[in-house]
């Protein structure tokens, strides 16, 4: 007896506002009419959790700060994103339309294309007391803010101190958000399989405090000392909370998963090489070609 396949269950997300977004929304659903069942269109809103978790999939259609709205959504579920670039960068949107449509099957039943990546819990706390937590994709961010000058944190790693910090702010990323901000402030590059945070600070009024790496196990609290009155704290670029001279913020791997499909056309090398020209050659000077 011949063996059915059975079709994918696809969730979509996408933002409407973005050029493009809805062309390739219709352009997918034409295609995937017979090869897959879309049981849920979370396009520019949002899905009940009951219907996220019956998808196989789900099909994210923008850049990577709109994985990142829908990543945060599928943080409690299994679901593996597959990220359809529509911006510029699109470190986790690796897909183009084009080449999702050309390898769909594979894609959608090879489970080793699946990376699990890891998460950030963060709480802000005063003394014992939880007073807000979120989950965090890229990174949490503590921001100087109005009127601008410079903030004074005390960090600890496992209720160690590890360092006071005088700068316009502090950057704690996973390996997954280590290609966003911690990339501009002067952090390292982690492999997206990496257990592991990395702690950076932005603009630090020290020659030699530099970004340093810790086991994704470990807990990181920061404490301020000196604020402004504008200090926030952000989650994936966006504002989550301000932050007050008796608050602590911490940070520890959160028990869920961000899952993402990854492109088998590419690896995380290509992307770096080819979207941040990262380790590429210096542009010699071609004397030959000089006129004497």
């Amino acid at each position: 007896m011949a063996t059915i396949n059975k079709k994918p269950k696809i969730v979509i997300f996408g933002d409407p506002s973005r050029i493009n977004a809805s062309e390739a929304l219709q352009r997918f659903n034409g295609f995937a009419q017979d090869k897959a069942d879309i049981i849920a269109n979370c396009f520019g809103g949002s899905c009940t959790l009951d219907m996220l978790e019956k998808a196989d999939y789900a099909v994210v259609f923008g850049g990577d700060g709109t994985i990142l709205e829908a990543a945060r959504m599928l943080a409690s579920t299994s679901v593996p994103v597959i990220g359809v670039n529509l911006g510029r960068l699109g470190f986790l949107a690796e897909f183009s339309i084009g080449e999702l449509e050309k390898i769909f099957e594979r894609v959608t039943s090879d489970k080793s294309l699946i990376e699990k990546r890891m998460l950030l819990r963060v709480s802000l706390r005063r003394d014992k007391d939880v007073l807000d937590s979120a989950v965090a994709v890229n990174d949490v961010v503590i921001n100087a803010g109005e009127p601008f000058r410079i903030i004074e944190t005390q960090i600890s790693v496992q209720d160690q101190q590890l360092a006071g910090c005088m700068s316009d702010g502090i950057i704690v990323s996973t390996p997954t958000g280590s290609t966003a901000y911690n990339l501009s402030a002067g952090g390292p590059i982690l492999c997206n399989s990496l257990s592991a945070m990395v702690i950076t600070p932005v603009s630090p009024h020290s020659l030699s405090f530099r970004p340093i790496v810790i086991n994704a196990t470990s807990n990181v609290k920061i404490c301020p000392i000196r604020i402004n009155e504008g200090t926030k704290i952000s989650i994936d670029g966006r504002v989550w909370n301000k932050l007050s001279l008796d608050q602590c913020v911490e940070i520890e791997r959160d028990q869920g998963c961000f899952s993402v499909v990854s492109n088998p056309l590419l690896s995380q090398w290509d992307t770096l090489a080819g979207k941040l020209n990262w380790a590429q050659k210096p542009r010699y000077k071609d004397i030959s070609s000089d006129k004497k």
